[in-house]
């Protein structure tokens, strides 16, 4: 399992101006089974992506493909970890979706 940090190093305003294009680049990957969950940070200075099944380099190659890093608009950093607890709520949901 990955979590995506973007790191926004833009005024909002140009952020917002690529908004609609990140959506549907967050879209596409929840459609093929990618990203978990995503949202902004609070204060909104950035925002975090869980991801699942994929190695790091693939999610790397992802990332690159959002409008935020096409645009420079944000900062990404993948970091890997390996879930040794989760709700069981939740680990149902990575069996069934991502068989991990």
């Amino acid at each position: 399992m990955f979590v995506i940090n973007l790191h926004y190093i833009v005024p909002l305003d140009e952020l917002d101006a690529h908004m609609k294009e990140h959506v549907a680049f967050l879209q596409k990957y929840y459609k093929e089974q990618v990203f978990i969950a995503s949202g902004r940070k609070v204060p909104r200075t950035g925002g975090i992506i869980l991801a699942a099944g994929r190695t790091k380099e693939e999610i790397e190659a992802i990332m690159q493909e959002d409008p935020f890093s096409t645009h420079g608009l944000a900062e990404v950093t993948v970091t890997e970890f390996l879930t040794s607890q989760t709700h069981p709520a939740f680990k149902k949901l990575l069996k069934e979706v991502f068989n991990s």
